[in-house]
């Protein structure tokens, strides 16, 4: 009986491990990209940081003298194209993207920055 009472306690301890396991690891993917986005001042910060407001982005940090992107985002909820394109639709140009022409016509005079291909 106390052999028995054993092995059901190891059986026992091990599934509670492997449940725990599968809900550590779930099918959320963490990503990290870094990648440049033209701009100049806080106030392109504001809005190059706002339009990564969606499902998925976890942090968003813009870099205005570097110029550099550093996101953290779920790939099964967004893509890192996906984040690119939100970027350009509001009017900043990315390594991949040019900025919406309308968008950026919008943008303060300060955030007229000189785009990639002036």
């Amino acid at each position: 009986m106390k052999t028995t009472t054993k092995y059901l306690i190891v059986v026992t301890g091990l599934l509670i491990m492997a449940c725990n396991n599968n809900k550590n690891t779930g099918t959320a993917t963490h990503s990290k990209a870094d990648f440049k986005i033209w701009g100049n001042c806080d106030m392109c910060k504001e809005t190059i940081e706002g339009a990564l407001k969606a499902e998925g982005i976890q942090s968003a940090d813009w870099n205005k003298d570097t110029k550099m992107m550093t996101v953290s985002y779920d790939s099964t909820k967004i893509s890192l194209d996906q984040i690119e394109k939100d970027i350009a639709a509001v009017g900043y140009d990315t390594e991949k993207y040019r900025g919406d022409d309308r968008a950026y016509s919008g943008l303060p005079e300060c955030c007229q920055y000189r785009r990639k291909d002036q």
